[in-house]
């Protein structure tokens, strides 16, 4: 379904979308970088909304959130677009192309979330949700009037521009964003973007909701100690309890690198762990992903797999009384 786009300013050079970084200048009957905006009749519209390409019930862990709502479900749900070309792309099906779609009301999808058991909310994902954003938007406003306790999450990114996330994010309890590398080489060679709005992105939602960052660490790419470190000191100097995901890359899409090696991430971890008191391990078997007092030690959450047990009913440690950046 067409609507107009949120953010965009019109001059004699023509339309220029201003939802993010890219800030592409539109043109009758061709897209934007994201493949979701243009001109039609010379309006500037999204050609996405309420557009539904994946939707399910997952564990709120597999987002990933570790330190938000553990031992829960939530309704993830993605459309289409993208506007970075990351060569590993997961989901590049939905994310570089236009596949088949469902149109799902604000209204139904209400009715979808109240319905669900163990469910906190919902989560925009899979693809890029700021692609989304006059959908999420309205969904996120909408809900909020009709619940203010269900939560609405966004796995992002994080390249979005700043009026438009000031406008969203009084709505959101939680983001995991990607902070792909911290190199603009690398976000320039491997996903066509640049490092600085993501570490805006970064910076201003951590005074508005909770935070958790991922870094899929690329063989070859972006998997040195040194990058590691500097993600670490980047996020340390923010709040050293916000949680980092440090994800084992797999060969996928147009990047044919070997798979990342374990013992490698396990090393990069420990390096991590000397500036943030929360650092896990994505996509490999059999690590431990608890999370514990970073003061006296003591177990808080065991993980196996997406079986998550809370052993804690505080945000503070009852051994120690050390405070946890954790919301039950």
């Amino acid at each position: 379904m067409d609507c107009e786009i949120a953010f965009y300013d019109e001059s004699n050079k023509g339309v220029r979308c201003n939802v993010c970084p890219h800030k592409c200048m539109l043109e009758e009957g061709k897209f934007g970088l994201c493949g979701i905006r243009t001109l039609k009749s010379n309006v500037p519209i999204a050609i996405n909304y309420g557009e539904v390409t994946s939707m399910g019930a997952d564990p709120i862990e597999k987002k990933p959130l570790y330190h938000f709502k553990p031992s829960k479900s939530i309704l993830s749900i993605g459309s289409f677009g993208c506007n970075m070309r990351c060569s590993f792309c997961q989901n590049y099906e939905i994310s570089q192309n236009k596949p088949q779609t469902q149109y799902i009301s604000i209204e139904e999808l209400i009715k979808i979330i109240s319905k669900l058991e163990n469910n906190v909310g919902i989560a925009f994902t899979y693809n890029e949700p700021f692609m989304w954003y006059e959908y999420i938007y309205d969904v996120a406003k909408k809900i909020k009037e009709y619940d203010k306790n269900i939560n609405i999450v966004i796995v992002t990114n994080g390249y979005i521009n700043e009026a438009p996330l000031s406008k969203l994010i009084p709505f959101i309890d939680a983001m995991n964003i990607d902070l792909k590398g911290y190199t603009n080489r690398y976000y320039n060679k491997v996903c066509g973007a640049k490092l600085e709005p993501v570490l805006e992105t970064i910076n201003t939602c951590s005074k508005h909701c909770h935070v958790e960052i991922t870094t899929l660490l690329v063989s070859n790419e972006n998997d040195s100690l040194e990058e590691t470190r500097e993600i670490a000191q980047f996020i340390s100097g923010i709040d050293k309890n916000i949680p980092l995901h440090l994800s084992r890359y797999f060969p996928r899409y147009k990047m044919q690198n070997n798979a990342t090696e374990i013992e490698k991430i396990i090393k990069f971890r420990e390096e991590a762990k000397k500036y943030l008191n929360y650092v896990y391990i994505g996509n490999v078997n059999g690590v431990d992903n608890n999370t514990y007092c970073s003061k006296c030690g003591k177990l808080l959450i065991g993980r196996e797999g997406y079986d998550t047990q809370v052993l804690t009913n505080k945000t503070k440690c009852k051994e120690c009384g050390e405070n946890i950046n954790i919301i039950l």
